[in-house]
């Protein structure tokens, strides 16, 4: 005779692989942020760039890159990549990110939404991987055998937790690409081919 199934097969267990999908997001939202810092940084340095300022947008650079090929890992392995050390990066980038805008001269308060965006994403990787972990030492204590997997769990609960997240993602990194260079120089919607003042598709 066996007994009820442990408190651990619950909705919190269920919503794993969704928390995980919006983990993942938020750091292909990060990635792409800091990116756009990159190259911020360096089309705002000076002519010759100072060390400062290569040091800076090659740090971002790097950074936004390690993000977007950690999602890919940790969406692909269900783990983030670096194991603990991901959570002490991030921590120290989150810590960056806040001094950057805190301590903000008028040369870099351009970049501060930019900068706000890169932190607000950060924060949510970091509560994600937090809830992950305690989700998932509820179900070892609770001795629940296996891996909760998106195959487990219904198909219109995961598509709409994974909505919600690319929303909540997107409606953060939004403005953050926006107020960077990058965004400043996007062509606006509509107004492709129209680059110069009175040119072959104006009227």
């Amino acid at each position: 005779m066996t007994g009820p199934a442990p408190a651990a097969d619950g909705p919190a267990s269920h919503a794993i692989p969704t928390v995980r999908l919006v983990a993942g997001f938020a750091g292909f939202g990060a990635g792409s942020v800091n990116l756009a810092i990159a190259s911020s940084i360096f089309a705002a340095a000076t002519r010759p760039p100072q060390p400062v300022e290569l040091l800076a947008g090659a740090a971002a650079g790097l950074w936004g890159t390690a993000l977007l090929a950690g999602a890919i890992v940790f969406l692909a392995k269900d783990r983030p990549a670096g194991g603990r050390w991901a959570g002490c990066a991030l921590a120290g980038a989150a810590a960056v990110h806040l001094a950057a805008v805190a301590f903000a001269v008028p040369r870099t308060s351009s970049l501060n939404l930019t900068q706000l965006s890169a932190l607000l994403l950060t924060l949510m990787i970091l509560a994600s991987f937090g809830w992950l972990r305690r989700a998932e030492s509820r179900r070892e204590s609770g001795r629940q055998g296996g891996r909760v997997t998106a195959a487990s769990v219904r198909p219109g609960q995961l598509l709409l937790g994974a909505f919600a997240g690319a929303l909540l993602v997107a409606g953060i990194a939004t403005p953050g690409l926006a107020a960077s260079t990058a965004g400043q120089y996007a062509v606006p919607h509509g107004e492709h081919g129209n680059l110069a003042p009175g040119g072959h598709h104006q009227r």
